[in-house]
């Protein structure tokens, strides 16, 4: 005889399987396969504690599984995103840079941003500098020198 509690954990599964369109990282949907599966004991007629067995079972090694191709698919990500994307590109400074003044501006290929001085040195507008990290808006730049023309 079926156990009468079958339709929650069918719906149990439904909620984390649709939950897991929402969301990154294939977590709830084993979460939703276990209950599927303890739905489907339930429906045969075993008991709770089976249910909650394999449903403990059924998500942990699935999750356990997935661990391991979930990062080596998660490293193959370009570093950097958004302004990130610009640590360590080279770029051209288009207004003086002057962390007193608050001022600066810098292109990096078509894009312009604002810029401050890693060293707190002014940097003549002309001249060549690279992004060493983000503070806010602002790309922080520090001088390079010109490579010399072989």
């Amino acid at each position: 005889m079926p156990s009468s509690i079958w339709w929650i954990w069918m719906i149990l599964a439904a909620i984390c399987i649709i939950g897991e369109v929402f969301t990154a990282g294939f977590f709830l949907l084993w979460f939703g396969i276990g209950a599927l599966v303890a739905g489907l004991l339930a429906i045969l007629g075993l008991g709770a504690g089976w249910q909650w067995a394999t449903f403990v079972v059924v998500s942990g090694v699935l999750f356990a599984v997935s661990r391991k191709f979930a990062e080596r698919f998660t490293k193959k990500q370009p570093p950097g995103i958004g302004a990130d994307r610009f640590i360590g590109k080279r770029g051209l400074v288009l207004e003086e840079i002057d962390n007193a003044k608050n001022t600066g501006r810098i292109r990096i290929d078509k894009e312009e941003w604002r810029a401050d001085s890693d060293t707190d040195m002014v940097i003549a507008v002309g001249s060549r500098v690279e992004v060493t990290r983000l503070d806010g808006t602002h790309m922080v730049v520090k001088t390079v020198e010109e490579e010399s023309e072989k």
